[in-house]
């Protein structure tokens, strides 16, 4: 997901246009990269993937990331003819429905704290995950449209009571600009990747850390609404090609000047800042090369 260059325009500023955009699903698996995609309230769609509604969880329902299972990122994941398919290295692939059946149970699930439900994918999925992972048992659960989904009020007061989600962080769009991962490589010794960040579009054209300053954009059809920064953890360290958590780089050179300032810290903490969340405004399709405006009062 990406933009190219900056051009003033009319009421809008044009910034630069996604390159590649694409919905990551389940949560911590390997991205999907896709020309276009359905921005809905909740996230990104291509065809009947969806952005982060799938979620491994232990088998009391807490929710598990690549922050305890960081070999999750070497999780395949696509969809062929209304069936959801994983492959792993190692593994034989697999297949299963997207609209799963009614007689596999619904199951409460924790996610950051909060209260959710998804739709058990069944014992086969689930011994699939358990033997790639070979740690502990493991389920896989779907969230489903008639499924109360989680408010993203409740992760971070500045978003708005309609803001809503399934299982991502807290909000369904998370943009970051491909200057900003070139300027954080100048200052790295070990070179990382836009996968140590798991955005849903990327930007290129613009300046470094542009994005913190975005508020209203424009992309296709689609207008968002910046909200907050996003608070970087221990899963940027994450090598996405071989799985294995490094828990040092890139996090500690972040920390060294991407820290937030002193008046935001019951927002962000000690976190260091990499990218922006935004909510959906206006619903519609974003594609490869599309031109994305700022949307300027």
């Amino acid at each position: 997901w990406g933009l190219t260059s900056l051009a003033a325009g009319g009421l809008c500023r044009r910034v630069p246009r996604p390159r590649r955009t694409g919905p990551t699903s389940p949560t911590s698996c390997r991205g999907v990269a896709v020309p276009r995609a359905q921005v809905t309230p909740m996230g990104l769609r291509s065809g009947e993937l969806r952005d982060r509604f799938w979620l491994v969880t232990k088998e009391d329902g807490h929710m598990v990331t690549a922050r305890q299972e960081p070999r999750l990122v070497l999780v395949s994941v696509g969809c062929e003819k209304g069936c959801l398919t994983l492959n792993a290295p190692a593994m034989e692939k697999l297949c299963f429905p997207v609209n799963l059946s009614r007689k596999n149970p619904v199951r409460n699930c924790r996610v950051f704290g909060l209260d959710i439900q998804g739709r058990d994918c069944g014992d086969e999925v689930a011994r699939w995950i358990t033997t790639f992972l070979n740690t502990e048992p493991y389920r896989l659960v779907h969230f489903e449209p008639s499924m109360v989904p989680r408010k993203s009020k409740d992760v971070i007061n500045l978003f708005r009571t309609t803001d809503e989600v399934a299982y991502p962080d807290c909000s369904p769009v998370l943009i970051l600009t491909e200057a900003s991962l070139e300027d954080l490589n100048t200052r790295l010794e070990k070179k990382v990747k836009m996968e140590n960040f798991r955005p849903n579009i990327l930007v290129t054209g613009c300046s470094a850390y542009e994005e913190d300053s975005w508020e209203d954009i424009l992309i296709g059809d689609v207008e968002m609404k910046g909200t907050v920064c996003c608070a970087r953890c221990i899963l940027t360290t994450v090598n996405p090609d071989t799985g294995v958590l490094d828990r040092k780089e890139p996090l500690e050179t972040l920390k060294s000047y991407r820290l937030c300032d002193p008046s935001e810290r019951h927002l962000y903490k000690s976190s260091p800042l990499f990218g922006r969340y935004f909510a959906v405004d206006k619903t519609g399709t974003i594609q490869v090369g599309d031109p994305v405006y700022k949307i300027v009062q």
